[in-house]
């Protein structure tokens, strides 16, 4: 931890809100961010820099892949100041509040239109929690679908009793639990040495990711089930934002709806882009059996009244809103 503290500063010595070296940048950001350069939220990210670039004094100097700053330890980074600007996945915060894993519930929204009506209803909600702390939202952008990777074809739930599962957040272990599965949240980048090690078998998480971690590597078949359309968030320091002037600020937002709308494209043709990527790397794939599915609607339906008990009233007249609008 004192390395990365010591590296963030030294990174940003000379950087945000001070002239850079080139005459074309007033201001010099830092980015942090979690995941691979091939991975599409970091692809979406670079073209998001690229017009932010091209249209303000703004340079964003992204570090990715948790080169700099751990994805889990970024959203508390950008708070504190240790840098300007960052990416998140918003259901690592379910501990902070349940708002956070609404998303996550299985078959809530386990489609773009969906998961496009939910995001825009929590939007004012996420909007006070992070001016709150000094930072806002510029965009959203959801994972596909998830899938199971095992070691064997999945005919069943019976197949999952006691094996031991990977995944990231609070709502997805509840639901691997009650799926049968012994369920471990773990960091993207912990999985390879947790396979290694035994302590998973298999993994709950998009084609991206299988991707991302050769999941090849360590398993044999990955079953698509869809149910969750989970959502990374790029978030500023609001201190860094509105030190910018109103030409920076308003091309931000501008480059923010465009990666916004850019990210959910990309996010839909991923899906069926990857399968074929893992596919091609010897996995065999198929689409999750009825049975599966209609036990994680029901497992949806529970998680969801539980959910319930532990919102603040605030976040249930979200979930109200979204599901009379259904």
């Amino acid at each position: 931890m004192a390395w990365t503290r010591n590296r963030v500063a030294s990174a940003l010595v000379g950087a945000a809100l001070t002239v850079a070296s080139g005459p074309a940048f007033a201001v010099d950001w830092i980015m942090a961010s979690g995941y691979s350069e091939d991975n599409f939220h970091t692809k979406n990210i670079r073209m998001f820099i690229d017009e932010v670039e091209k249209n303000t004094s703004v340079k964003i100097n992204l570090n990715s892949n948790d080169s700099l700053i751990k994805l889990d330890a970024i959203k508390t980074a950008v708070q504190r100041g240790q840098v300007p600007i960052g990416e998140i996945r918003l259901g690592v915060y379910g501990n902070e509040d349940p708002m956070y894993i609404l998303a996550g519930l299985p078959f809530i929204a386990s489609t773009y239109s969906e998961a496009w009506m939910l995001k825009d209803l929590q939007k004012g909600y996420f909007d006070q929690k992070f001016a709150k702390d000094g930072m806002r939202i510029l965009y959203y952008t959801p994972w596909p679908g998830q899938g199971f990777y095992t070691k064997f074809p999945v005919n069943s739930t019976e197949d999952f009793k006691g094996k031991k599962l990977r995944i990231y957040s609070t709502a997805t272990q509840k639901m691997g639990e009650m799926l049968g599965f012994n369920a471990t949240i773990l960091p993207f980048a912990e999985i390879p040495q947790a396979f290694s090690t035994g302590l998973i078998e298999a993994l709950f998480t998009s084609p991206q990711t299988g991707i991302d971690i050769q999941a090849w590597d360590n398993t044999s078949n990955f079953t698509y089930a869809g149910a969750i359309l989970s959502k990374n968030a790029v978030i500023v320091s609001e201190r860094y934002f509105s030190a910018l002037s109103k030409e920076d600020q308003a091309g931000i937002l501008k480059a923010a709806a465009n990666a916004e709308l850019r990210g959910w494209e990309m996010s839909a043709q991923t899906t069926a882009d990857q399968i074929k990527v893992l596919e091609k790397n010897g996995m065999k794939t198929a689409k999750a059996p009825a049975q599966v599915i209609d036990a994680m609607k029901t497992i949806g339906v529970a998680m969801m009244d539980d959910w319930r008990k532990t919102a603040s009233p605030e976040a249930v007249a979200v979930l109200d809103r979204y599901l009379a609008v259904q």
